[in-house]
C-alpha cells in the first residue's frame, strides 16, 4: 500500500555492485540468512499495523515451530525505512527470507529481480483459487505471481445514521441519488458538510474514475500511457469534484485535506458523510463517545447502481530471491495467509484477510462498520495499474495534485492532461 522510491530499480542495480554480501560497514549483516543449515527463518514485518503485535508474534513463532520444527525470527521495520532496506537486501543477500511488501511495491521489486516467482507453488497449493482477485493482481507481474496477499482494506462511505434517520434519508445507490442526497443535506444540515471532497486523497477519487469506465493508466505493448484525460476518467472526475464545486458538499479548505482530515471532521461532528478505509471508523466512538451507535457505512455507489470499484490496498508476503530457504519460506507464507493466524491478524488490525473464504465471514458480520466494507472488498475491490513505477506516481503525488488543482479552479481537461502526461513519463522511466 505504501509508495516507493522512483529510482528503486536503478538503486538496486547500483547497490548490487556495492553491497554484495556485506552490511553497510563491510561486515556480514546481522539479518543474514547465512548458510542453508540454520534451522531458522527471518521475517520482516512493518511496524505499527497491529497494536497487539507481541502476542501475535509469539503465537506465530509457536505455530511455525510446531509445523516445521524451525525457529521464526521476527524483525519489525519502519515503513519509512522499508523500501531502501529491501533494495539493499535484494542486492547484498543480507536481508530476510520473507518480507511484508506493500501491494504497490510488489511489481517494482518483482521487475527488479528481488522476489521469488511463487506461481507454481501458489497454483499447486490451491491457494490461488481462493485469493481476492484484486489482491492476486497486486502480486502479479508479467503473468507471474511474486507474493500472496496477507491483509488488505478498502474504502466506503461512513455516515451518521442518526442524521439520516432524523431527516428521513437512505444510503444512495447511484450517482444521481448521491448528488440528490448532498443537495438535501446542504439544506437540512446547514451547520455540517454533507460530503467533503479531500483534495489530498487520490484513492477517494478512484471509485469515480473507475466507476465511469476510466483508469489511471493503460498499457500498449511495453509502454504505459496515462489515462486520466480519457473522456471516461474526465466524466468521473467532473462528477466527483462538482459535488464540491457546484453542490456545496464540501468546503474550500477541504481542497488540501487528507483522509485523516476527513476522519477528524467526521469525528468532531462537522461532516455527515466521509470516504474512509475500513481500518479507521472504529476509532470514531473512542474519540467521541457521543457518536457511539450513530455510525454506519455503505459502498460508494456505482454510476447507475451497484457498487463503484474501490481501491484495495494492503500488503503481500513475498519470498526474497536471495533466501537459501525457499521451501521453508513458502511454508511460512502459506501458514500466514491461509490459516487462523491470517484471521487473527485481520481482527486485531481492523484490516481484512486475503482469501474469499475468510472474507465472507466478515461480510456476514452484524457490525455496521465491518460488513459493508467486506462486501465492497469481495465484490468491487480493484487494484492500481501493475506497473513497476506506480509507486513513484504515488510518491510524486501526481493524482492528488491534479485533484487539488481542479478543486481550486483548474479545468478538468487541463488538470487531467497534465497528470496523464506526468504518469506516462514516470511509468516509462524505467523501460
Amino acid at each position: 500500500m505504501r509508495f516507493s522510491n522512483k529510482a528503486g530499480v536503478a538503486v538496486l542495480a547500483a547497490a548490487s555492485m556495492l553491497l554484495a554480501g556485506c552490511g553497510d560497514d563491510g561486515s556480514p549483516s546481522a539479518g543474514s540468512t547465512g548458510g542453508g543449515g540454520d534451522s531458522s527463518l527471518t521475517w520482516w514485518v512493518m511496524k505499527g499495523t497491529n497494536p497487539d503485535a507481541s502476542a501475535f508474534y509469539a503465537e506465530a513463532k509457536k505455530q511455525f515451530k510446531k509445523e516445521t520444527g524451525a525457529t521464526l525470527k521476527v524483525q519489525e521495520i519502519q515503513w519509512a525505512d522499508a523500501h531502501d532496506k529491501l533494495v539493499r537486501a535484494f542486492a547484498g543477500g543480507e536481508g530476510p527470507d520473507v518480507s511484508e511488501i506493500g501491494t504497490t511495491w510488489t511489481p517494482e521489486f518483482a521487475a527488479a529481480g528481488g522476489l521469488t516467482d511463487l506461481t507454481d507453488k501458489i497454483n499447486d497449493s490451491g491457494v490461488s483459487k481462493d485469493l481476492i482477485p484484486a489482491l492476486k493482481d497486486s502480486a502479479t507481474y508479467n503473468g507471474k505471481m511474486y507474493g500472496v496477499g496477507w491483509y488488505a482494506g478498502t474504502r466506503a462511505i461512513v455516515y451518521r445514521t442518526d442524521i439520516f434517520k432524523k431527516d428521513g434519508l437512505q444510503p444512495p445507490t447511484s450517482w444521481a441519488q448521491l448528488q440528490s442526497l448532498v443537495d438535501t443535506l446542504h439544506k437540512k444540515e446547514p451547520k455540517m458538510l454533507p460530503f467533503p471532497v479531500a483534495g489530498g486523497s487520490s484513492y477517494g477519487a478512484a471509485p469515480f474514475i473507475w466507476g465511469a469506465g476510466g483508469d489511471f493508466a493503460t498499457k500498449d505493448g511495453d509502454q504505459w500511457k496515462g489515462a486520466l484525460d480519457s473522456p471516461q476518467a474526465q466524466e468521473g472526475l467532473t462528477y466527483y469534484t462538482n459535488l464540491a464545486l457546484k453542490h456545496h458538499s464540501s468546503s474550500t479548505g477541504a481542497a488540501t485535506w487528507l483522509e485523516t482530515d476527513l476522519l477528524d471532521s467526521f469525528t468532531k461532528g462537522k461532516s455527515v458523510m466521509v470516504i474512509q478505509g475500513n481500518w479507521t471508523p472504529g476509532t470514531v466512538a473512542e474519540q467521541n463517545p457521543e457518536l457511539k451507535g450513530k455510525i454506519g457505512a455503505f459502498a460508494i455507489p456505482g454510476k447507475d447502481g451497484g457498487m463503484a470499484p474501490a481501491f484495495l490496498g494492503g500488503s503481500n508476503l513475498a519470498v526474497l530471491k536471495t533466501s537459501e530457504k525457499q521451501d521453508l519460506a513458502w511454508k511460512f507464507v502459506k501458514m500466514m495467509t491461509t490459516g487462523t493466524l491470517s484471521k487473527k491478524w485481520a481482527e486485531q488490525t481492523n484490516f481484512f484477510p486475503s482469501t474469499q473464504t475468510q472474507l465472507k465471514k466478515f461480510a456476514e458480520s452484524p457490525d455496521p462498520l465491518v460488513a459493508p466494507f467486506a462486501k465492497v472488498m469481495l465484490n468491487a475491490g480493484k487494484n492500481v495499474p501493475s506497473a513497476p513505477q506506480w509507486g513513484a506516481v504515488e510518491g510524486d503525488k501526481t493524482v492528488s495534485q491534479m485533484l487539488q488543482s481542479i478543486l481550486t479552479g483548474t479545468s478538468v481537461a487541463d488538470a487531467t492532461k497534465k497528470a496523464s502526461d506526468a504518469i506516462t513519463k514516470t511509468l516509462n522511466s524505467g523501460s
